[in-house]
């Protein structure tokens, strides 16, 4: 059977509105991701690969980057960013692919979910580890594995609190929520949720944006000769998971998801 062509698969896998969700779609999958999947799908469609397979190799891929962090120097750091983009690669091919070849269900929409929770925290583990140094002769300084696990438990607890909106919403026999009812109610608090949007400080703690500051901080303390500012962006995603959390939730609660 002759392979599928991209102007063939681009309608079937990229229906309208995907690229265009405002939360279920990455910045890297719109600008550059999901036409690379699409040259990765043609080859799959006609496989017996299904999506569910995809999916548990692409929560391999995003765990291994706490490992890959750990190779000392710049390519450690490198090793983490081709781990977290093969993530990303995979977690738009096993949605393209479902779509495909029609294969839908609640547990790849599950796996789906862990997985984005694993690498996240993998990332931000693999960087506390980092900057402690496990390799250097001074020994493991366990602060900054603290601090990097700290971070993970952030931002795993940032996707809960938007997850179990949905999860209280089903208990309460009320329907999925609608856009509208994110936007808090109080108006200084809807002021400060579209302040934070537009900076979007918070998605340093995301793998995706994580892994490549993290590449840029191996870069410039390879200059130094020091971990500098590895330890340092590990402070600071700390700090910014902890804001974003206790936000996160107060945005939740202000707000009418719950009602």
């Amino acid at each position: 059977m002759p392979k599928p062509s991209v102007a063939e698969l681009r309608p079937v896998v990229h229906p309208e509105g995907v690229k265009d969700r405002r939360s279920g779609e990455h910045w890297a999958g719109r600008l550059y991701m999901r036409e690379i999947s699409l040259r990765v799908d043609r080859h799959l469609v006609g496989t017996r690969v299904t999506p569910n397979q995809l999916t548990y190799v692409m929560t391999l891929a995003g765990v291994l980057a706490a490992p890959a962090l750990l190779v000392p120097g710049i390519w450690g750091a490198v090793l983490g960013v081709v781990m977290v983009q093969l993530y990303l690669l995979l977690d738009c091919v096993d949605g393209e692919i479902a779509r495909w070849k029609r294969q839908f269900s609640l547990g790849g929409v599950y796996l789906d979910r862990v997985g984005a929770y694993l690498c996240d925290a993998a990332v931000l583990v693999g960087f506390g580890l980092r900057a402690a140094d496990p390799w250097g002769t001074g020994g493991v300084e366990w602060l900054w594995a603290f601090l990097g696990t700290l971070a993970a438990l952030g931002a795993v607890l940032i996707k809960a609190e938007t997850d179990l909106v949905a999860v209280a919403r089903h208990q309460g026999g009320l329907p999925p929520v609608q856009e509208a009812a994110s936007e808090p109610r109080s108006s200084g608090l809807a002021l400060a949720r579209r302040a934070a949007a537009a900076l979007k400080f918070h998605r340093l703690v995301l793998g995706i944006e994580a892994s490549l500051l993290i590449l840029l901080l191996a870069i410039v303390d390879a200059a130094r000769g020091d971990l500098f500012y590895t330890r340092l962006g590990v402070a600071v995603l700390a700090a910014i998971a902890l804001l974003q959390t206790l936000l996160h939730l107060v945005s939740v609660l202000a707000s009418s998801r719950l009602r």
